[in-house]
């Protein structure tokens, strides 16, 4: 029998913290402008699984870059297996919410993120 599939949501930094988010990881490299570590409420800022500079500031938020940009960031994480691990075990232990600064919701690396964890977490 296949064990379920942890829940990992996503949220915006700026949305007010909840208890049934989890555990609360941002995944930005750099800290949100205008939130105190306080209201941010985190267990822990993940910086290295954020996409790396040279990709953020290519992709820099353009739809037109989406595709391309999500098939590069799933390759920068095959690359730091570790990190996609350290990620996963919060998975494992309850709710995961991933927190993220970016404006469009439809268009930012945490969607990949999350993604790229359940399909890992699938697989296990």
């Amino acid at each position: 029998m296949a064990s379920a599939i942890p829940s990992i949501r996503i949220k915006r930094v700026y949305a007010a913290a909840e208890a049934e988010d989890g555990a609360r990881v941002l995944v930005d490299r750099l800290w949100p402008r205008g939130i105190s570590k306080a209201r941010a409420a985190l267990d822990l800022w993940f910086k290295e699984i954020a996409p790396s500079p040279g990709l953020r500031a290519w992709f820099h938020q353009d739809p037109a870059h989406w595709p391309a940009f999500a098939e590069r960031y799933r390759a920068e994480l095959d690359r730091h297996p570790a990190a996609v691990e350290q990620l996963a075990e919060f998975a494992r232990k309850g709710r995961l919410t991933l927190i993220y600064a970016a404006h469009d919701p439809e268009h930012n690396h945490a969607l990949v993120l999350a993604d790229y964890l359940r399909a890992c977490l699938a697989e296990a």
